[in-house]
């Protein structure tokens, strides 16, 4: 499988938990349904966050890339 082609990145980085999540929440819609957004974050919460924040929000957690992003799919509003 390829690497998903990333339609918006959220650098995060320096930013502790909650704040990753709710730059995520406040910015996903600026991509289209079936894009991608990867978050850039050096919190550790981020690792059980954000897939936390796929589940409750119905959207796709496609894990973390090599490069230490968190990758998003929206799936919907």
């Amino acid at each position: 499988m390829t690497d998903p082609v990333v339609d918006l990145e959220l650098d995060c980085r320096g930013l502790l938990c909650p704040l990753p999540v709710i730059e995520l929440g406040k910015r996903y819609a600026e991509v289209p349904v079936g894009g991608v957004v990867a978050v850039l974050a050096d919190d550790v919460a981020a690792r059980t966050d954000i897939p936390a924040w796929c589940r409750m929000r119905g959207q796709d957690y496609l894990g973390e890339d090599p490069t230490g992003r968190y990758l998003v799919r929206r799936v919907g509003p």
